[in-house]
């Protein structure tokens, strides 16, 4: 009996299964590991019978209901070591043909279809799911992401990292690529107002499920430097009452004082 994926194609069939549950539900906001026992359970709560489970009798390795993504523990290992393979062959070969573009250009030659950045998207996502502080695959969609000029495609970024939030809320590499996303849009974008507002619910958010989350903190610390006046005082106001539920939690109070010495200085000056 098998134990596992156990030939290349078995292994990228698995790949391929996981970037089709990821494609095929565009709205999914969380995703965590599961352990296999735990997925009878789950279809038992969704109110699936054992003649159909969801997800097209992949419901042993993947567990998508209500936007909600579960992935076998077991396969994790196999799973990521395939997607990482995949992924660093599309950003080769991406590379590659960008160099062959800019030689081309100089000798005046015309140049073969480019690979997909989306291969490199894909394949990044699908990295980053299964390990989100990949650095690698993090400087790949910076690197695509610098050449657009369309807002959705960094609102889709912010999504794609706040989904990785769901499961890795202490993630370095995913508060800063935000970091780095929200920089873009502030210099391109009037909409910065906006998301620097869902940006702290997001924080705030984390910060109910993930208690001492240092990072997620010293992310909405840094984003007073993006509020008004009036946003940092509705801040301080929100953050009050939350700290009085959260007295154990001194990430907030620290984060209370940045705001409170921003507001001094600005009306100061």
């Amino acid at each position: 009996m098998k134990q596992g994926p156990s030939s290349e194609d078995d292994c990228f069939s698995l790949l391929k299964q996981f970037e089709h549950v990821l494609e095929s539900d565009p709205l999914i906001d969380e995703v965590g590991f599961i352990h296999p026992s735990q997925f009878t359970m789950l279809d038992k709560e969704a109110g699936f019978s054992n003649e159909f489970q969801p997800n097209n009798g992949t419901s042993s390795k993947f567990w998508n209901q209500d936007h909600k993504l579960g992935i076998s523990t077991d396969i994790l290992v196999q799973l990521c070591k395939d997607a990482k393979h995949v992924f660093l062959l599309a950003l080769q070969e991406y590379k590659s043909h960008g160099n062959a573009c800019d030689e081309s250009q100089i000798k005046n030659i015309s140049c073969s279809p480019c690979i997909p950045e989306s291969d490199v998207m894909k394949h990044s996502q699908s990295v980053l799911l299964l390990s989100s502080d990949f650095g690698t695959a993090w400087n790949a969609r910076k690197l695509i992401l610098s050449k657009k000029d369309h807002l959705s495609a960094f609102t889709e970024e912010l999504r794609l990292s706040g989904l990785i939030l769901s499961n890795s809320p202490k993630s370095e590499s995913t508060w800063s690529h935000r970091r780095w996303i929200i920089k873009m849009i502030s210099q391109s974008f009037s909409t910065l107002q906006e998301i620097i507002t869902k940006e702290s619910e997001l924080v705030e958010s984390i910060g109910e499920r993930s208690k001492m989350n240092y990072r997620a903190w010293h992310h909405r610390c840094w984003l007073v430097s993006y509020m008004t006046i009036e946003q940092v005082i509705q801040e301080l106001n929100k953050s009050k009452r939350w700290a009085g539920l959260h007295v154990a939690d001194s990430s907030c109070f620290h984060y209370r004082r940045v705001r409170a010495a921003y507001s001094v200085d600005v009306i100061v000056v």
